[in-house]
């Protein structure tokens, strides 16, 4: 597990964003592993960047996000499909058919469930995955358990998480109480594992990640220690404290 301790918000960007760019470039047809949320924002920014200044090319490449609301249409404002439009794929040369996010109005959840990891595995694997991460260790929506899924399921989103997410809502009942996500297995079978964090909030996690040496599903993210290749980048104040 390698650790990478930037500046600042916008350093980690940087950092991240030179990552994903120099692989997409390496391999034009690469599959990446996408992720929501306010911590790839300035990641995404970085390779919007690259593509209008250095002409990187994205007509190739293929893209899995983790994890998408039950119920909500790819229309909805608060949609994960949306942010994706919105935060990255508008702004670069993407093949629309070649972007997937868990289809939340899937009229059989379980199956599709099973297919979307099907997807991925006909699409060559994941090769680079970005990750944030959750105040109580929590990655994409596998949240603390006494068992986490292996592949991608439809769980239940805690109380916290949706008392946390309900900022993107006009109110706390609008917030979905349930959602597709991609499970620890196929998380894991990411070649590749980018973890951000960012901010003080996130020290605790990020010193109790690099210190414990355990695995626990009552600590989801521990599980990274188990794959070869991780690469963690906080800024000061998330490493810190």
């Amino acid at each position: 597990m390698k650790v990478l301790v930037e500046k600042n918000y916008e350093a980690i960007s940087k950092t991240a964003g030179r990552i994903f760019i120099e692989s997409i470039a390496s391999k034009p047809d690469i599959v990446l592993g996408l992720a929501t949320g306010s911590t790839p924002i300035g990641m995404y920014k970085e390779m919007i960047r690259a593509y209008e200044e250095e002409g990187l090319d994205f007509s190739k490449v293929k893209t899995f996000n983790l994890d998408e609301y039950v119920g909500l249409s790819q229309e909805h404002p608060s949609s994960y499909a949306y942010f994706m439009d919105n935060e990255l794929f508008k702004y670069i040369n993407i093949n629309k058919e070649n972007t997937h996010v868990p289809d939340g109005k899937a009229e059989n959840i379980e199956e599709y469930c099973k297919r979307y990891d099907e997807m991925i595995n006909e699409a060559g694997g994941i090769d680079i995955q970005v990750l944030g991460i959750g105040e109580n260790g929590h990655i994409a929506f596998n949240e603390p358990d006494e068992a986490l899924s292996a592949g991608t399921s439809v769980v239940k989103l805690t109380e916290n998480t949706i008392e946390v997410n309900s900022r993107f809502f006009d109110s706390l009942e609008e917030v979905p109480k349930t959602a597709i996500t991609m499970g620890m297995g196929s998380i894991l079978r990411a070649r590749k594992i980018i973890l951000l964090a960012s901010g003080e909030k996130k020290a605790p996690v990020i010193k109790r990640l690099l210190n414990d040496n355990k695995v626990t599903t009552m600590f989801p993210v521990s599980f990274l220690l188990l794959h070869p290749d991780v690469t963690i980048i906080v800024d000061e104040e998330a490493y810190n404290g």
